[in-house]
C-alpha cells in the first residue's frame, strides 16, 4: 500500500473517533430506562368546550400568561346636560307697545323655588309687570331688569306678562329671560324673544350726488372726450394729406404744359420739332413721379394722446382703490388669512353663530352681590351664556379665548377658577360640548377697577373670528 493512502486511512479513522467521542455526552441518561419502561397508553384528547349562546366562554390553559384586557383610553366625557325640571318660554305680544308673554314650566314632581329675571334693553322701562315682579337696576349696569321670586308647584305652568316703553317708535326690542335657582347665579333655562313694531321708522333718505360729480360719469365723459378728440385730429390730418396730394398733381401738370414751346415735341408746329419727331413717332421715356414721403403725426400729438390715456388709467385705478378702502370696516376682525369665518356683532339675547358654536349672552352683571370677591382682589362679573354646538363633532373651547373688553380697550380673560366655583365645581372648559347640544352656564370675569365691561368676545378656537356682544 502506498504511504500516501496509508496516511489518509489513518486520518479518517482518527476523525471518526473524534465524532463518536463528541456524540456520547449528548445522549440522555434516561434513554436506556425508556426502553425498559412499558409504554403507557396516551390519554384521550380533552373535549374542547363549545361556547353556547348566553354562556360565558371558558379559557383554555395554554401555559402562556394571559394578556391583561385593554383599557380604552377615553378623554373627558362630553358635557351632556340632563333635561332640567324647570323650563321657560318667551313670546312677543302682538301689541302696539313692546310686550312679552313668559311661561315658566315645572315638569318635576316636587315644587321648586326659582328666581326669574328678564333683562330690559338700554333706554327702556317696564310699564306693566304681572305676577308680583319688581323692576330693579343692577349695580354697574345702564339697563334694568324685572325680577320674580316664584315657587313653582309640581307639574305646573306659571304665566307672566310684561310691557315696556322704548324711546324710539317702531324699534325692535329684544328681552332675554332666564330662570335661576334661589341664589340667582345658576341658570335652569333661558329663552329670548324680539318684539317688532308694526310701524317701522322711515329709512333715512340719502341725497344722491349730481351726475357731473359721480366718478363713473366723469370717467365716461373723459373717455368720450378722448375718442372724439382723436377722431377730429385723424379727420383733419386726412384732409390735409388729400389737399397736399391734389396740389402736387396740379403743379406737375402745369409745369409740363408751360415747358412745351413752338419747337417742343407735341407743340403742333411742323418742322420745328426735334429730329426724332420728324416723320416718325417715337415713344417717350416714362418719367418717374416724384416720391411722396408719408407724413408722420407730430410729436406733440402723440405725447398728448399718450398722456391723456395714462391720466385716464391712473384716475380709474385711484378711484377703484379709494372705493375699496372706503368700504373697509376697521372695527371688524380680519376674515381672511389665518382667521376662519367672519366676526358677528350683536346685543344681549341675540343668537350669534360662528364656525363651531352659536353663542347667546342672556345677562351680564357685576358686583360683590353677584359673587364673592376673588381671593386675589378684583370685582367679579358674571355672564349667563348659552353655547350650542352647530357641528357634527364634539367641540372643545378654552377659557383664555373668552374675553371681556373695558371701555379703555383693555381686556381680561375668563376666570377659570371662579367659573368652576360658579358651576358647582365642574370645569366646563375641560369637557367638550357634544354635537348638536346646547349648554347653559355662567362665565365669570374678574375685572380690575370699577368700570363694567362694554363688550364680550367669545370664540370656539384660536383661529376663529368669534362673536362680539355689546353690553349695555
Amino acid at each position: 500500500m502506498p504511504a500516501s493512502r496509508r496516511h489518509h486511512r489513518a486520518l479518517a479513522v482518527f476523525v471518526n473517533c473524534l465524532g463518536v467521542i463528541a456524540a456520547v455526552p449528548a445522549l440522555s441518561p434516561a434513554t436506556p430506562r425508556a426502553a425498559e419502561t412499558p409504554a403507557r397508553p396516551a390519554p384521550p384528547p380533552a373535549a374542547v368546550p363549545v361556547a353556547l349562546p348566553g354562556a360565558g366562554a371558558t379559557p383554555i390553559p395554554t401555559g402562556v400568561p394571559a394578556v391583561p384586557p385593554a383599557v380604552p383610553t377615553t378623554g373627558p366625557a362630553p358635557v351632556r346636560p340632563s333635561m332640567p325640571p324647570v323650563s321657560v318660554a318667551v313670546g312677543a305680544a302682538g301689541t302696539p307697545a313692546p310686550g312679552y308673554r313668559i311661561e315658566v314650566r315645572n315638569a318635576g314632581t316636587a315644587p321648586v323655588d326659582t328666581m326669574v329675571r328678564q333683562e330690559l334693553p338700554s333706554g327702556s322701562r317696564a310699564t306693566t309687570v304681572t305676577g308680583g315682579g319688581r323692576t330693579t337696576r343692577p349695580a354697574g349696569s345702564s339697563a334694568g331688569e324685572v325680577t320674580w321670586r316664584l315657587r313653582l308647584p309640581a307639574k305646573s305652568t306659571t304665566t307672566l306678562h310684561t310691557a315696556l316703553s322704548v324711546p324710539g317708535p317702531g324699534r325692535s326690542v329684544t328681552a332675554p329671560t332666564c330662570v335661576y335657582g334661589t341664589d340667582g347665579t345658576r341658570p335652569y333655562d333661558c329663552a329670548t324673544a324680539t318684539w317688532v313694531g308694526t310701524a317701522t321708522a322711515p329709512a333715512a333718505q340719502v341725497t344722491a350726488a349730481p351726475a357731473w360729480r359721480r366718478p363713473p360719469v366723469l370717467l365716461a365723459a373723459f373717455t368720450a372726450l378722448l375718442v372724439v378728440t382723436a377722431g377730429v385730429l385723424w379727420w383733419a390730418l386726412w384732409r390735409r394729406r388729400r389737399r397736399t396730394a391734389a396740389t402736387a398733381g396740379t403743379g406737375l401738370s402745369g409745369s409740363g404744359a408751360m415747358s412745351a414751346g413752338p419747337g417742343a415735341p407735341g407743340s403742333g408746329v411742323p418742322g420745328q420739332g426735334s429730329p426724332a419727331e420728324r416723320g416718325t413717332v417715337y415713344p417717350r421715356t416714362a418719367v418717374p413721379a416724384p416720391a411722396s414721403r408719408r407724413r408722420r403725426p407730430p410729436v406733440w400729438l402723440v405725447v398728448g394722446v399718450a398722456a391723456a390715456v395714462l391720466a385716464g388709467v391712473v384716475g380709474a385705478a385711484a378711484w377703484s382703490a379709494t372705493q375699496r378702502v372706503a368700504a373697509m370696516d376697521t372695527t371688524k376682525q380680519p376674515t381672511s388669512g389665518a382667521w376662519v369665518g367672519s366676526s358677528v356683532t350683536g346685543a344681549l339675547g341675540q343668537p350669534l353663530r360662528e364656525t363651531a358654536f352659536e353663542f347667546t349672552v342672556y345677562r351680564v352683571s357685576c358686583g360683590a352681590d353677584v359673587l364673592p370677591a376673588a381671593p386675589g382682589g378684583g370685582r367679579p362679573c358674571l355672564a349667563t351664556v348659552g353655547v350650542r354646538n352647530v357641528t357634527n363633532e364634539d367641540q372643545t373651547w378654552h377659557g383664555q379665548l373668552q374675553r371681556a373688553y373695558l371701555p379703555s380697550g383693555n381686556w381680561v380673560a375668563a376666570d377659570e377658577d371662579a367659573t368652576r366655583v360658579a358651576n358647582l365645581g365642574r370645569d366646563v372648559f375641560s369637557q367638550p360640548v357634544a354635537a348638536g347640544r346646547r349648554v347653559l352656564l355662567p362665565l365669570v370675569f374678574t375685572m380690575r377697577g370699577d368700570e363694567p365691561p362694554k363688550r364680550l368676545e367669545l370664540r370656539s378656537g384660536v383661529f376663529s373670528a368669534g362673536v362680539r356682544v355689546d353690553v349695555p
